[in-house]
Formats: C-alpha cells, structure tokens, sequence
C-alpha cells in the first residue's frame, strides 16, 4: 500500500499552506513590532518634552516651557491612538499563530500517512523476501 500520487499532491499542498501561514503570521508580527516601535517613540518624545518643561522650569524661558508642554500633549495623542491599533494586531498576531499551528499540525497529518503507508509497503516487501526465500529453500531441498 503505498502512499498514492495524491496523498502525496495533498502533502505539496499542506506544505504550502503551512508556509502561506507562516508567511502571514511573519507579517502579522512585523507590523505589530512597527506598531510597538511606534509607540515607544511617542514615549520617548514625551519624555524628552518633559525634560524640556523641568529644564525651561530652571532657565525662564516661557517659549521651551510651551514648546515642551505641547510635545508632551501631542506625544500622549500619538501613544494613544496607538493603543487600540496594537490590541487589534495582536488579535490578529495570535489569529494567525492560531491558523499556523492548523496547518502544521494538517501537513504533520498528512506526513504520518506517508510515513505509515511506506512502512507497511517495506513490511509487505520484506514478508514477500522472506516468503521467496523460504520457497527457494524449499525448492532446493527437494
């Protein structure tokens, strides 16, 4: 029984999927790194407008007090709308992880049938050696 042309065209096919999958969960967690990247950098520009109000703070200067008040406003906007972008990518990270895994578990499924389908054919070849052999022994004997 050996494994047919199309089990073996359906393990092409799963190992496609699979990559495909993997391919989407790849992009899936690029974007959601730029996204947290993204809101680091509003973070960090936040922080940076506050030292500048502490430092405008010590010198005077009214103009760097606003200037760093208004970063820091804008810096928390940007970091906030980042939010609900980064939650939905990361349903969409753990989707994609999830429909890896289906489809690597599928091709796995596939390659076990194979694997199964081959062993039984040597187990079948073997018995037939074996039977030959014994016929032949048989055959010389008489």
């Amino acid at each position: 029984m050996a494994a047919s042309r199309a089990v073996r065209r359906l393990l092409h096919l799963r190992e496609m999927e699979e990559e495909q999958s993997a391919a989407r969960l790849e992009s899936a967690l690029g974007e959601l790194r730029r996204l947290k990247a993204v809101q680091a950098a509003a973070r960090s520009r936040e922080r940076s407008g506050r030292r500048l109000v502490a430092a405008s703070a010590q010198t005077g200067e009214l103009a760097d007090r606003l200037a760093g008040a208004e970063e820091v406003i804008a810096a928390r906007r940007h970091a906030a709308a980042s939010e609900p972008k980064i939650r939905t990518a990361e349903q969409v990270v753990a989707l994609s992880r999830e429909e890896f895994l289906a489809k690597r578990v599928a091709r796995r499924q596939v390659e076990l049938l194979i694997r199964q389908a081959e062993a039984e054919e040597a187990r079948e070849a073997e018995r037939r050696a074996q039977s030959e052999t014994d016929d032949w022994f048989l055959r010389r004997t008489r």
